[in-house]
This record gives structure tokens, sequence and C-alpha cells, in this order.
């Protein structure tokens, strides 16, 4: 567990502008493994769950909760990004999931995330919009938008 979590930390490091404050501690992240019902996916450049000697290039962090499962993060490195290992990811986290009896995957970004398209691409919908939600460390306050995908059984 301990070298998983160094690895998504790695991830986490490479994958989001510190502009935006998105990034998670890893105590933030240690906390919510230990609450349950918090999953984490890892994933290596050709796809596969990363061994010992193999870096991971990706990770997905979820919360199940009752019928739906929450997508907390999800980060590619950047040099990775676009080779479609973002989509794998969300495929498995929607089987997982599934496995794990949510009907539905919900999730929240703020508004301007490039990886909207990604999202849209995959089949999430909005749902929902909530007004100056993230404020980022220069004060500029955006707002949040929530997405919904119904996993398919």
């Amino acid at each position: 567990m301990t070298e998983d979590l160094d690895k998504l930390m790695e991830v986490m490091s490479a994958a989001f502008d510190p502009n935006f404050g998105e990034a998670w501690t890893r105590r933030q992240v240690e906390d919510a493994l230990l609450f349950g019902h918090t999953y984490y996916n890892l994933v290596a450049a050709d796809g596969s769950w990363p061994d010992l000697e193999t870096p991971a290039v990706g990770f997905t962090l979820s919360r199940l909760g009752f019928g739906e499962e929450e997508l907390l993060l999800l980060g590619v490195s950047p040099e990775y990004r676009h080779k479609g290992l973002a989509r794998n990811l969300l495929m498995k986290l929607s089987d997982s999931a599934n496995k794990r009896g949510a009907m539905r995957l919900l999730l929240e970004m703020r508004k301007g995330n490039s990886a909207e398209k990604l999202y849209r691409a995959f089949g999430f919908y909005q749902i929902g919009e909530r007004p100056e939600y993230y404020r980022f460390k220069n004060g500029e306050r955006v707002n949040a938008l929530t997405f919904a995908y119904d996993i398919k059984i």
C-alpha cells in the first residue's frame, strides 16, 4: 500500500497545476483511504497496473456512496496525456464501481478544466453548476461543474 501511495502522489505532483490548488496532500489521500469506501486505481504507461519496479503515470481516486461512486481525482502525468490512459482509467473505474454496486459515477470540476472534453466524450453529462465554488491562489473564483455518467449494466 505504501508503494502504491508513493506512486499515486508522484503522479499527483506532476499532473496538477499548483496554481489551481486541486492536488491533494498525502495526508488527505491517506485519510480518505482510511475512511473506507474509497478506492484508487493506478496505471503504468502500457495501461497495466504498475508493478514494484514500474512507475505509475496515472491514477483515479473515488468514493462509493449509495448507488453512486464519486470520482474525486483523476490524474495523468503530462507527458503521457492524449494516449488513451485517462479513458482506460475511466473504463476501469466504471467497471469496478459497477461491481461495488454503483449505478452511476459523479464528478465535480472547475469550469474551464481541459478535462471536460475527455469526460463528455466518455459519456458524462452536466447535472449542475456551483457559482464561484473554487478559489485560486490569486483569489480568483470560478464555478464548479457537476457531471454524471450512467453505468451501463
